[in-house]
């Protein structure tokens, strides 16, 4: 018994152990960044184009077109992935054809963010014809949050009590009515958490983007799907291979800000959780 008490002891040490010792390093490489870029953020950077010279150098075309590519990928994955995990776990048997393709749906959550970008530009850029724009690219990025919303949302329809769904039936309502009015509702802050993580996987994604077509230098505001574009991963990128200590400052303050919007977006979907939340136990 000693032993046992002992043992979990030493594991407890060890998990804080390595706890803070990741935390710790995030902390120091946030701190670098902070340190590099924070100097350079202003109202004129946020606001500026880009331009040769490392001092006149702006981000609003590429945090423009970051939003416009994550809000138009979240709106193409979510319906879609939300749907395919109501017809998996809902509708879905237990034969070999579902089972094949569950272990699909995982081994896809697994591939390589460049090989998305390689599919997006065979499929979207050149087979469909949307060209090098915004709406190749968030339809590529869609594809890469599209796994990740079907497991998390499938986990979170499983995880409701089986009692709601029974009660629900045996009151006279069909099997839609009650995904729609009792299993959706209560599985709603799972599938928003899924949706937050697979945008925070996205919204940082520069190889997807390059290989589909996003431009480094893009000096105007995209101002539609149909607009070519540039985001801010592929902006950092471009500005840390320049030569020039200035670019690379610039590239700190650009991560910077988008860390903030990641968590401006994070920060939002919590709150449609929480808010859900509260609606339903009120």
């Amino acid at each position: 018994m000693t032993g046992a008490a002992g043992h979990d002891r030493g594991f407890h040490a060890l998990g804080l152990a390595v706890l803070a010792l990741a935390l710790l390093g995030l902390g120091l490489l946030l701190w670098d960044v902070a340190r590099d870029g924070a100097g350079r953020l202003s109202w004129a950077f946020l606001t500026g184009f880009p331009s040769r010279r490392a001092a006149s150098a702006g981000l609003l075309p590429a945090l423009a077109g970051s939003v416009w590519i994550v809000v138009l990928a979240a709106a193409m994955a979510v319906p879609i992935g939300l749907g395919a995990a109501i017809a998996l776990e809902e509708y879905g048997g237990r034969g070999r054809g579902w089972r094949l393709i569950e272990i699909n749906l995982a081994t896809l959550a697994g591939v390589p963010s460049i090989i998305y970008g390689l599919l997006g530009l065979g499929v979207f850029v050149r087979a469909l014809g949307m060209e090098r724009t915004v709406l190749s690219g968030a339809a590529t990025l869609a594809l890469l949050m599209l796994p990740l919303v079907i497991i998390t949302a499938r986990e979170s329809l499983r995880a409701v009590p089986r009692d709601l769904r029974e009660g629900s039936l045996a009151l006279g309502a069909t099997k839609w009515q009650t995904i729609w009015h009792q299993v959706l509702p209560a599985a709603l802050p799972g599938v928003l958490t899924g949706v937050i993580l697979a945008v925070a996987r996205v919204i940082g994604e520069a190889a997807p983007l390059i290989v589909v077509g996003a431009l480094s230098y893009v000096p105007f505001v995209p101002d539609g799907p149909r607009s070519p574009f540039t985001a801010l991963p592929v902006q950092i990128f471009a500005w840390v291979s320049r030569p020039g200590a200035g670019f690379r400052t610039n590239a700190a303050a650009a991560i910077l800000v988008l860390l903030f919007v990641l968590l401006v977006l994070n920060g939002l979907a919590i709150w449609v959780r929480d808010r859900s939340n509260r609606r339903r136990t009120a």
